[in-house]
């Protein structure tokens, strides 16, 4: 049933990954949302399935974890790539990263996992619907204006109702297509289009095939059919993408895919087929007046670094905290216009470092297409510097050649479990919090939501301050401000940062010394 609601929510337009985070970040900062989707379901498509550690660890910042892994237990076991010149021949590579292995449990509480996008959706639409969220599928938003307070949309159901709904912000989670990016006007650059694909969603029993040699991606070395199986579960339902014949009739592909598999007589069911279009797209801005775009509307990126979904989901974590700061009157709405300064160069960073990765398992975290020099796999995921926006630079040297994390405003908090088995993310919550070392006099917060933990002399060193240093935390878990030592006054210089952190006044940014390849502002 289709109403006027007389608060102001946060509309969010667009029920995907995207959109369906974004309204869980903001119920965990008990910020109102109404999410509509013109769809009458989730996605039917397995699409995107690679849900990294980063990703990972804000489900677990907002307790759904647990329900994610278990949407993905079915794939549990299929991490690994593989090769061949067909599926039956094909055997797992080795899993190198440039720089090595690193020791997982140093750098990240999380696992990353393999969770089909039509099981994931289905898994934070019913999350979120149980933690209060208002989800509307099979309703368009059709039209919007901003007001002097806020904004009013006309949505109009599946079967022609149309009502109104008044927001004070709203989140363009619509797509690669965003009608909304559109209707205001904002164009897009990048490498544009890198060429036509197709993907061939089937139903096959290959359980008995792939034992032993379970593989997330397996690459066909075959000039005839030369593409990649992607397991979607992990025994009945595959996907094989292949840049060749992108435009080849439905009926011919059951024998290519028996070609591909190495089996004549298996039985293959066609479930969908979809020609797509690999490309590099980024929004000229993420925001305008009080619309903000998220997801593949504000950035479109090619599949090779299995970085699109993961950084539409950041995009929300990052606008959330921020919207319910503003809602919350601790800050000017200045403080929004970090969303665009923060992560549309990030946004453009991942979408370029994933069009430079090429298709070939084998070398893909090693050459670029290009010679433009690739970021290290893992920096990618965790490392991530903003060059301004929401913190205190300090101009501390940063690089995306390794994973730099050692407590540099504007990059993610570093991660080390504590003597009760928590993680020091899990000391961030809903509001700031500062780290305090072991010698550090504690600062008065006065009426700001800033939280204050005492930490020991062995986290000193992983942050760069001494006993008598501090951190000041973001909602997201990034680094907002860095004191190495005590402060003369320790509450005048919280006090300080605060204000040039939320109060709208910016710090003209310290050169710093960088190590290509690196994160610069477009």
């Amino acid at each position: 049933m289709m109403y006027n609601v007389h608060s102001d929510p946060v509309l969010i337009v667009g029920g995907g990954l995207t959109g369906l985070t974004a309204a869980l970040f903001l119920q965990h900062h008990g910020v109102p949302s109404v999410l509509v989707e013109r769809r009458s379901t989730t996605s039917p498509q397995p699409k995107a399935r690679r849900i990294n550690i980063r990703t990972m660890e804000l489900f677990r910042q907002i307790g759904i974890a647990a329900e994610v892994e278990a949407a993905a237990e079915g794939l549990a076991g299929y991490q690994a790539m593989a090769a061949g010149p067909t599926l039956a021949r094909a055997e797992q590579l080795p899993f190198t990263l440039p720089g090595g292995l690193p020791d997982w449990d140093a750098i990240t509480p999380s696992t990353a996992c393999l969770c089909a996008q039509d099981l994931l959706e289905p898994t934070l639409r019913a999350l979120a619907e149980a933690r209060g969220c208002d989800i509307r599928f099979d309703v368009e938003c059709v039209e919007f204006a901003e007001t002097a307070t806020g904004l009013t949309a006309t949505l109009r159901t599946g079967d022609g109702e149309v009502g109104t709904l008044s927001a004070t912000y709203l989140i363009a989670a619509d797509g690669a297509r965003s009608p909304i990016r559109r209707h205001l006007g904002i164009g897009r650059h990048g490498r544009g289009t890198l060429g036509r694909a197709v993907n061939v969603y089937f139903r096959a029993d290959l359980t008995g095939l792939v034992r032993g040699r379970e593989f997330n991606l397996c690459q066909i070395d075959n000039d005839r059919v030369p593409g990649a199986f992607a397991s979607i579960d992990g025994s009945r339902r595959w996907l094989f993408m292949s840049t060749a014949e992108p435009d080849r009739p439905v009926d011919l592909w059951p024998d290519m895919l028996r070609e591909a598999i190495g089996v004549a007589d298996i039985e293959v069911e066609v479930l969908s087929v979809l020609p797509w279009e690999s490309g590099m797209f980024v929004a000229d801005r993420f925001s305008s007046g009080r619309v903000f775009l998220a997801g593949d509307a504000a950035h479109v990126m090619p599949p090779y670094a299995a970085a699109g979904a993961n950084t539409g989901i950041e995009d929300g974590h990052n606008l959330a905290w921020k919207l319910a700061m503003v809602l919350g009157g601790h800050t000017p709405t200045t403080l929004l216009d970090s969303y665009d300064s923060e992560r549309r160069p990030a946004g453009e960073y991942i979408a370029d470092q994933s069009s430079i990765r090429t298709a070939n398992l084998r070398t893909m975290a090693h050459e670029s297409t290009d010679g433009t020099p690739l970021a290290d796999p893992i920096a990618l995921i965790l490392g991530t510097c903003y060059p301004a926006g929401a913190f205190v630079d300090d101009g501390s040297p940063h690089t995306m050649a390794h994973l730099d994390l050692t407590g540099r405003p504007g990059t993610r908090l570093p991660h080390r479990f504590l003597g009760d088995g928590r993680s020091t993310l899990d000391l961030i919550g809903t509001n700031f919090t500062v780290l305090l070392g072991p010698d550090a006099p504690a600062p008065q917060p006065g009426s700001r939501p800033i939280d204050i933990v005492r930490m020991d002399h062995d986290w000193c060193s992983t942050v760069g301050v001494t006993p008598s240093g501090a951190l000041l935390v973001r909602p997201d878990q990034v680094i907002a401000w860095r004191a190495p030592a005590a402060p003369q006054d320790p509450t005048a210089a919280l006090a300080r940062a605060w204000d040039l952190i939320l109060g709208g006044s910016r710090p003209i940014a310290v050169p710093r010394e960088v190590d290509h390849p690196s994160l610069t502002s477009s």
